[in-house]
C-alpha cells in the first residue's frame, strides 16, 4: 500500500483496501475517511450518513496498465429542512468530480490530448495510452471546458480565417503581446467587431489588413485606437499593382528577327534493307526465279512454295527483290504524283496556303481529295518560322522587381536588365516599387510617404495610380504600419494554426467546437 500511495499521490487520504491485477488493468479498492461533508447546495456541514456506494473511476495508467479505482463513498443526509436537497455524496478534492467517470487527474490528461489532436486522432492516442475514452467522450470534454477569463489587451490584432471558403468566415482576436488568442467571433462584419469593441473598452492599438470591414468596425468601436495597417498586406498589394502593370507590356518585351523561309527538301523513299521483312522477300524472289528458271508453272511454284498464286505471280514479275521493298510497294502510283515538281515549285515562291495550292491543282486537272494534298504538304512544307527571344512571365519579373537587390542572383540581375533594355517603361516601375518596398522595410518612413503618393501619381499608370488612391484612403493606418513597430505577423500564425486544427477535425467543427479548441490551446 505504501508502494501505492507512492505511485499515486493523488490517493492520499483514502483507505486502500486492495489492489488486484486482472490481464493489462488494475483495479484499486479504496474508501473515504471523511465524517462530516458540507452540502453542495446550501453549504451546511452534515455527519448524517446515508448510506454508501462504490464510483468507479478511470485513472491515469499504473506500469502500462489501465488502472480502475473502485471508491467508495459515502451519502449524507441535508440537516437544513429549507434545502432542495435531501441527499449529498462526498466528492474529494482533486480525485473527484460530481458525474465525473475518470478522476481528476485522468481527466486533465484526457482534456489536453483532445484540446491537441480533437476527437478521433485523440480517441486513438488514449486507446494507445491505454485509456478507454471515445471520441464523443472527448468532444464533450472540450465543451465542458470553462472559457478562458476575459482579456482586454492594450494592442490587439484582428484578422478572419474561414469557417467553410467562399461561404462563411469568421474573426480571430490576437494578444499582441502575449501572441495568444483572446476571442474567436462568428464573421468578419465590422458591426460584430465593434460591438467586441465597445464590450472590452481599452484598446489602445489595433493591428489589421487592408480590409475595409475591420477599419470601420475599429473605427466605431474603438474610435480612440491607433489602426495600424500590416506591413505585409502592403506589399503584397504592391505586388499585385505591379505585375498587373507588367501584364500591360508584355507585348513591347517580346523581340523577333526577320522570317526566314524554310523550304523542306521532299522526302526520298529509301529502300529497307534490313530486318526481317526484307530477308523474307529476298528468300521467296530467289526461290520463285529459282524454281522458274527449272522450268515449273506458276502453280507448281506456288504448290512447291505454299505462296498464294498472285503473290508467286508478283515475285515473278519483279526483276530484282528490291523493287519488292518499301513500303507499300504493291500499291498504284499517288494521284498526286503528276504534281509534285509543280507544287514543289510554288512552295518555292512562297505559296503555302492548302486552299490556294488546291484550287491551282485542280485548275490543272487534279481530281484527288483534298486531303491526300494535305498529307502531302505537311511532310513536304515548312512555314516560315522566326526567332523569338522568350519573356519572361509578369510574375517573375515581378519578384524580381519587389525582392530586394541582394537576394538576386547574377542571372536575375542579367534578366531583369535585359527586360528593362527592351520596355523602358519597366525602369519607372522597378524605381517606384523599390521606393515603396524600402518605407515599408525601414521603421520610421511614414513621412514619406505622401512624396511617394505624389510620384506614383504623376507617373502615368492607371494601376499605379489606383494603389495610390488607396493608401489615401487609408493614409492614417498606413503611415501607423510604416511607424509602428506592429504588425499582423502573430495574428497569421494563429489563422494557419486555426487550418490546421480544421483539418485535424476534417473541416467538420461548429463553431463553439473550433472555438474552445483555438482559445484552449497553448
Amino acid at each position: 500500500m505504501e508502494i501505492i500511495s507512492a505511485l499515486l499521490p493523488h490517493l492520499v487520504g483514502l483507505r486502500l483496501e486492495a489492489v488486484v491485477v486482472r490481464g493489462v488493468g488494475v483495479r484499486i479498492d479504496a474508501a473515504t475517511q471523511t465524517v462530516q461533508m458540507p452540502c453542495g447546495a446550501c453549504g451546511t456541514w452534515s455527519s448524517t450518513m446515508h448510506g454508501r456506494y462504490v464510483r468507479r473511476l478511470a485513472d491515469v495508467r499504473l506500469g502500462g496498465h489501465e488502472v480502475l479505482l473502485a471508491l467508495t463513498v459515502r451519502r449524507f443526509a441535508c440537516v437544513n429542512s429549507g434545502c432542495r436537497r435531501r441527499t449529498f455524496v462526498e466528492q474529494v478534492p482533486g480525485l473527484t468530480r460530481r458525474h465525473a467517470r475518470h478522476t481528476v487527474l485522468a481527466a486533465g490528461d484526457l482534456e489536453a490530448v483532445a484540446v491537441a489532436l480533437g476527437g478521433r486522432p485523440g480517441s486513438r492516442l488514449a486507446h494507445r495510452l491505454t485509456v478507454s475514452v471515445s471520441r464523443m467522450t472527448l468532444i464533450r470534454m472540450i465543451r465542458r471546458m470553462p472559457d478562458p477569463p476575459p482579456v482586454t489587451p492594450t494592442v490587439l490584432g484582428v484578422d478572419d480565417f474561414a469557417r467553410r471558403r467562399g461561404h462563411r468566415y469568421g474573426t480571430v482576436l490576437i494578444d499582441m503581446h502575449s501572441r495568444r488568442p483572446i476571442d474567436v467571433l462568428p464573421d468578419r462584419t465590422a458591426d460584430t467587431l465593434a460591438a467586441w469593441l465597445r464590450e472590452h473598452p481599452g484598446v489602445q492599438i489595433i493591428c489589421r489588413d487592408r480590409g475595409g470591414g475591420y477599419a470601420d468596425g475599429a473605427r466605431k468601436g474603438a474610435p480612440d485606437a491607433i489602426q495600424v495597417a500590416d506591413r505585409w498586406h502592403l506589399l503584397k498589394n504592391l505586388s499585385d499593382t505591379i505585375e498587373k502593370v507588367i501584364r500591360g507590356h508584355r507585348r513591347c518585351l517580346r523581340t523577333h528577327t526577320d522570317p526566314i523561309p524554310v523550304l523542306a527538301t521532299p522526302p526520298t523513299v529509301e529502300p529497307v534493307t534490313t530486318g526481317r521483312r526484307a530477308a523474307n522477300t529476298r528468300q521467296r524472289h530467289a526461290a520463285v526465279h529459282a524454281l522458274g528458271a527449272e522450268g515449273l508453272s506458276i502453280s507448281a511454284t506456288t504448290r512447291r512454295l505454299d505462296m498464294n498464286v498472285r503473290t508467286a505471280h508478283k515475285y515473278a514479275r519483279a526483276a530484282t527483290a528490291e523493287t519488292l521493298i518499301g513500303p507499300n510497294a504493291s500499291s498504284r502510283p499517288s494521284v498526286l504524283a503528276p504534281f509534285h515538281p509543280y507544287l514543289r515549285q510554288r512552295l518555292t515562291d512562297g505559296v503555302h496556303e492548302t486552299a490556294d495550292l488546291h484550287a491551282e491543282i485542280v485548275a490543272c486537272g487534279y481530281h484527288g481529295s483534298l486531303r491526300v494534298l494535305h498529307d502531302w504538304l505537311t511532310t513536304n512544307r515548312t512555314r516560315p518560322t522566326a526567332i523569338t527571344v522568350p519573356v519572361p512571365s509578369a510574375q517573375r519579373i515581378t519578384a524580381w522587381i519587389m525582392r530586394p537587390g541582394h537576394k538576386l542572383t547574377e542571372d536575375d540581375h542579367t534578366d531583369l536588365a535585359d527586360a528593362c533594355s527592351r520596355c523602358p517603361d519597366l525602369d519607372t516601375i522597378a524605381d517606384l516599387a523599390r521606393g515603396f518596398a524600402a518605407l515599408v522595410r525601414h521603421q520610421g518612413t511614414g513621412q514619406h510617404l505622401n512624396a511617394w503618393i505624389n510620384r506614383a501619381r504623376h507617373a502615368g499608370y492607371p494601376e499605379l495610380r489606383g494603389f495610390a488612391a488607396g493608401l489615401v484612403s487609408d493614409r492614417d493606418a498606413v503611415v501607423a504600419g510604416l511607424t509602428q513597430p506592429w504588425s499582423s505577423g502573430p495574428v497569421e500564425g494563429q489563422v494557419n494554426r486555426i487550418k490546421t486544427i480544421k483539418r485535424q477535425m476534417y473541416g467538420r467543427a461548429n463553431l463553439d467546437l473550433l472555438r474552445k479548441r483555438v482559445l484552449a490551446t497553448p
